[in-house]
């Protein structure tokens, strides 16, 4: 069993106990979390759709720390001018672990 779910403006497909990092969420660790906004679920084959989301349909998951991805550096440059900027950018992720898909 699967679901495609939207959590912090992105879409993941999602099993149980998997984990998960997405973009930084105001929870504390340990916490339980529900998102609803399921778009699509197979149950063994059986495929259902939301329009765009399914109605009762939640997933439930599990903080389990905060942290900071890898650095990403920026470097602008302009050929013959003299002109480069260098500047770097670490993105704060969630782990998450996902616990239950219900219908």
């Amino acid at each position: 069993m699967y679901a495609i779910v939207e959590i912090a403006g992105q879409q993941f497909k999602v099993q149980k106990d998997q984990k998960l990092f997405v973009h930084r969420l105001d929870a504390n660790e340990g916490q339980n979390l529900e998102f609803d906004r399921v778009l699509l679920v197979d149950n063994e084959g059986k495929i259902t759709v939301g329009a765009p989301a399914i109605d009762g349909a939640k997933i439930t998951a599990t903080v389990n720390n905060h942290v900071k991805g890898d650095k990403v550096i920026v470097f602008h440059k302009k050929r013959r001018k003299g002109y480069r900027k260098k500047n770097g950018h670490r993105q704060s992720f969630t782990s998450i672990t996902i616990s239950d898909i219900k219908l």
